[in-house]
């Protein structure tokens, strides 16, 4: 007869008075963890107890059975379940339900404790953004969930948007394909398609970092902080259709518009309407772009106002607000330092007071009538309104001098922008001539580059890289009188000794302003542009134009420091070390003009000390290193960072080594050649002093990419580069 196998018997499950039921010695939680006793005594409270405690009848001293029972499982749920009670929500002797283990089973108590807590698996996060997902499916809001499952309203809102991914990734995510970080990356663009399409991209890659999965999402997309959205704002750009990414999982900076073009056009849309507003003041012209490039205002007359005097209601309040100022200062001017307050409360009356000084200027009616009006965006975003600019045709006859093509203007800032976007066309309102600007063209992308060649640097990006150092020059001439003097004698001799032609000196010493044909969209906000625009605007101020007799006058009782230095600025609007374009056909510079032009501003760089890392300039991928080979991508990480670290970087394709290559060189003084100094050079090419990649060859501990040490501690990366 065949052996039955025995049954399994489960312990039997009863109710049990709380107040027979206490916690045992035998339970192996020590430690507290997860969810608190508080937060879990609430959702007992709201859904009851899910699930019964494990018990074992306690026994006397003679091993007979109490009517009392000890928990070796399930004492967090006894504790919230004491809390209860202690509230008086629940009754003492309330049933609770229990499983009862024999007292005489062989499985010890602890034996129990230790598989409930062992036994049980966590709930995949994955598991978890569905469940929310079907709660509110099923009408449950963002606020009613997180407070039943006592989280903030923001961390549903992240599970939801997690639940959102597209199923395909969040498949790959159950299976352990990828992390949760960068599944929470995927949440920046909804579109499914295009996550698909990213994370088919990276998911071989060596590069699949979150931020790069970011990156790539979002790459087509503008920053809310861009001036262009400042300007528009994110609520009109909302309003017109346009979509905005927003990532719940970090700070994003207001997010991005994903509508670029509906961006330019609202941009453009809201620059006409400021423009057709002043066309009530009478001017000519109406300039509208959203940049303006460094020299726009070239071959222009800057119109001469006067500030509109005050109301006499802001006559009084000007007074009152410099009384109060005066007062308080009276007032504290025995201590050292003002209270808190009061120091706020001056500021305040500066700045009122200020907003009352600010007056309009008033032009001559006669003059604006033929003078006009630039309209642009500035670098914070704001509008950016600059008038009273004559151009050469619309002076009146009589006063217009011959002048060749070249001529100089008050500011000295350059002509026509060649391929720079900024072009004029022009539509009529209420007669007045209002032109639009197109947008910056940006430099077409390097194509890559597989045969790794050191190819010479694109001929335009040495036009824009030498513009930065012939702009440099011209701030370094303007403080350096002595040298910009020595420089002066130097053409004019030159001019009157030699019998050959003089061409291919970097000084025009006309002195003709030289305009940078080719030059980067941000020349004209790079600190040597501010220095010489500040300068200039001090002069200008200064001097008495307009009237020749007042301005002879006022140079002959200059003292000689002051003529200098006035000889020294004006000089320094001839400087052109410029690498232009080679005309063979004769207009234009000659090779041999060139060679002598580039030896020349070398010369003048080493006399003025000329450093162009402390001129501003840097290595950015708009700027130079996606405008070059991987090769040489590589030779400047190299350069500056040694071998090691760019061997870190030689698998990446161009657009991932170009940011990788901006990030690493920050900071380095690194310098292409064509900005290097001559002199700064030795015979076997390393270059040596400030500015001059003096730190490269092989570092003591390799700056690694921002992908290799994402997740890693200090010491694990450091470790990294040691090896």
């Amino acid at each position: 007869m065949a052996k039955v196998t025995q049954n399994i018997t489960l312990s039997p499950s009863r109710d049990i008075p709380f107040d027979k039921l206490v916690l045992s010695q035998s339970n192996v939680r020590r430690i507290k963890a997860g969810v608190s006793v508080e937060e879990l005594a609430e959702d007992i409270a709201r859904r009851g107890l899910l699930q019964g405690l494990n018990v074992r009848p306690m026994l006397d001293v003679d091993g007979v059975e109490t009517d009392m029972f000890e928990i070796p499982a399930g004492g967090r749920r006894f504790q919230a379940l004491s809390l209860l009670v202690k509230q008086k929500r629940l009754a003492k002797s309330a049933p609770i339900p229990c499983i009862v283990r024999d007292a005489a089973s062989e499985i010890l108590a602890e034996d129990d404790s230790l598989a409930e807590n062992m036994q049980r698996v966590a709930l995949h996060p994955l598991d978890q953004f569905r469940a929310f997902q079907a709660l509110r499916e099923k009408g449950q809001g963002e606020e009613a969930i997180a407070a039943a499952f006592f989280v903030t309203p923001q961390i549903v809102k992240q599970r939801l948007k997690l639940a959102s991914v597209a199923p395909a990734l969040l498949e790959v995510y159950a299976e352990d394909g990828m992390t949760l970080e960068q599944l929470m990356a995927f949440t920046v663009n909804p579109d499914h398609a295009r996550q698909a399409q990213v994370w088919e991209a990276v998911k071989n890659s060596w590069n699949k970092e979150p931020y790069a999965i970011r990156r790539m999402l979002t790459e087509t997309s503008v920053r809310a902080s861009d001036r262009r959205a400042v300007f528009v704002g994110v609520d009109a750009y909302e309003a017109a259709g346009g979509i905005v990414l927003r990532d719940l999982f970090q700070g994003d900076d207001g997010g991005w518009l994903e509508d670029p073009a509906l961006l330019d056009r609202l941009v453009s849309e809201k620059l006409q309407a400021e423009a057709e507003a002043l066309v009530a003041e009478g001017w000519k012209w109406i300039e509208v772009a959203t940049d303006l490039p460094y020299g726009y205002s070239h071959d222009l007359r800057r119109l001469a106002g006067d500030p509109a005097p005050m109301t006499d209601e802001e006559t009084a309040a000007h007074a009152a607000l410099l009384a109060e100022y005066r007062a308080l200062q009276e007032e504290y001017s025995g201590q050292d330092e003002y209270p808190e307050e009061i120091d706020a409360r001056l500021g305040q009356l500066e700045m009122a007071m200020e907003a009352l000084e600010q007056r309009p200027l008033i032009y001559d009616p006669a003059e604006v009538g033929r003078a006009g009006v630039f309209v642009t965006l500035d670098r914070d975003g704001s509008l950016a309104v600059y008038r009273g600019y004559v151009r050469p045709e619309d002076e009146p006859r009589e006063e217009t001098a011959v002048q060749d093509g070249d001529g100089a203007d008050a500011m000295g800032q350059g002509g026509n922008v060649d391929g720079s976007g900024w072009q004029q066309s022009r539509t009529s309102v209420g007669g007045t001539v209002i032109t639009t600007g197109g947008q910056p063209i940006g430099a077409d992308p390097t194509e890559e580059d597989d045969d790794g060649a050191m190819k010479p640097l694109p001929e335009r990006l040495v036009m824009e890289l030498t513009a930065h150092r012939t702009l440099a020059l011209r701030e370094a001439i303007g403080r350096s009188p002595d040298v910009a003097l020595t420089l002066l004698l130097l053409k004019l001799v030159t001019d009157t000794f030699r019998t050959s032609s003089a061409s291919g000196s970097c000084l025009e010493a006309s002195v003709r302003h030289v305009y940078m044909s080719a030059q980067a969209s941000d020349l004209k906000d790079s600190v040597v542009a501010k220095l010489v625009d500040e300068r200039h605007a001090d002069w200008e101020a200064d001097l008495p134009l307009g009237d020749d007799v007042a301005l002879w006058d006022y140079l002959t009782l200059l003292d000689q420091g002051s003529r200098l230095a006035l000889l020294a600025h004006c000089l320094s609007f001839g400087i052109n070390a410029l690498h232009e374009k080679v005309n063979p056909y004769g207009a234009g510079i000659s090779a041999s003009g060139l060679t002598r032009r580039m030896a020349h501003a070398d010369l003048v760089a080493r006399a003025v000390d000329l450093d162009m890392v402390e001129a501003g300039w840097e290595p950015t991928v708009d700027g130079y290193l996606n405008r070059v080979p991987k090769a040489r991508i590589l030779e400047a990480v190299r350069e500056a960072k040694g071998e090691g670290t760019a061997q870190l970087l030689d698998h990446l394709k161009k657009g991932e080594m170009a940011i990788e290559a901006e990030r690493l060189l920050k900071g380095s003084g690194w310098l292409p050649e064509v900005l290097r100094r001559v002199d700064l050079v030795t015979f076997d090419g390393e270059a040596v002093g400030e500015g001059q990649g003096e730190d490269a060859g092989e570092p003591d501990d390799i700056d690694l990419p921002a992908f290799l040490t994402a997740d890693l501690p200090d010491g694990d990366a450091s470790m990294m580069a040691a090896e």
